[in-house]
């Protein structure tokens, strides 16, 4: 059971925010059916309280609803919420959600701001086209929220680092869940298939309409597959397997930069040194010095 209506508004340094990440605020709610939400709304800043009429916030939310059903709405969008659904809220973006009226739901929710969530959506990990994750129950996410509120409560030395800690491995955690809850049972056999496929032919080429034949589904079906299971294309992969490869060829010393973009296929030398530094931050000539000294 959630700890009934406990939530927090916390404070953070400057110090704090060069952790890329700081948690503004954290709570759990049981709602009993009939009952009005959100409760205690004197005790909550006034945008907060908006929340089942619509509201805007400066931050991220991630709510984790255990029980219950009820709605959410974002970007003229409207979701059913179940137990097991996670909410993502993101800072200038609309959005109400409630309980039904008849049910209630519980709830555990935790606020953030700072450069990482914020790369995250840069970067496409995240985005508010895509707030609504089921992911079912699961122990690990509901022991990350109690040990958040654990640290909340005790707020020794140093707890806002601990807790942006805590709030990244929570994204990981869903997001990890979310590829999982996608995939059908059939699809790992197709990916340990592709990436078989992959490393016989890493001193050659590939199409990925091929690969697709072999396996008895279309190009598209592989991609969507392969992209939900890994976070990658089947072709990004497959320059990931080269590109490690090509690491391992570098340190072996016995053949050169040229000679091992040509062994990989490659199209040029010039292309193979550009993709490698872009995939490893170093040069193919600094590689096998790195490595060394590590």
């Amino acid at each position: 059971m959630p700890q009934e209506n406990f939530f927090e508004y916390l404070t953070y340094s400057d110090d704090d925010l060069k952790w890329q990440i700081v948690c503004t605020d954290i709570g759990s709610t049981e709602i009993k059916p009939y009952e009005s939400y959100p409760p205690q709304k004197e005790r909550h800043p006034r945008t907060f309280k908006q929340v089942s009429t619509g509201r805007t916030l400066k931050e991220y939310q991630i709510i984790y609803i255990t029980k219950g059903s009820g709605t959410f709405e974002s970007k003229g969008k409207s979701y059913q919420v179940t137990p097991g659904t996670i909410l993502f809220l993101f800072p200038g973006v609309q959005h109400s959600y409630r309980p039904d009226f008849k049910v209630g739901w519980n709830e555990y929710w935790v606020g953030c701001i700072g450069k990482f969530p914020d790369d995250l959506v840069m970067n496409g990990v995240i985005s508010p086209d895509r707030p609504v994750f089921h992911i079912g129950l699961h122990d690990t996410i509901l022991s990350t929220y109690q040990e958040l509120f654990e640290r909340v409560r005790l707020q020794r030395p140093g707890f806002q680092l601990r807790l942006g800690a805590s709030i990244m491995m929570l994204i990981a955690d869903i997001l990890g869940y979310s590829r999982q809850s996608v995939q059908h049972n059939h699809t790992g056999k197709f990916i340990e298939k592709a990436k078989f496929i992959f490393a016989e032919n890493l001193r050659g080429n590939i199409e990925i309409e091929g690969i697709s034949d072999k396996l008895g589904i279309s190009a598209s079906h592989l991609t969507n597959i392969f992209k939900s299971y890994t976070g990658m294309t089947p072709y990004q992969y497959y320059l990931h397997m080269k590109i490690n490869k090509a690491k391992e060829l570098l340190e072996t010393g016995e053949l050169s930069i040229k000679e091992i973009a040509y062994e990989l296929s490659f199209e040029s030398q010039y292309y193979f040194s550009r993709l490698f530094k872009k995939k490893t931050g170093y040069p193919p000539s600094q590689w096998a010095v790195f490595d060394n000294q590590v």
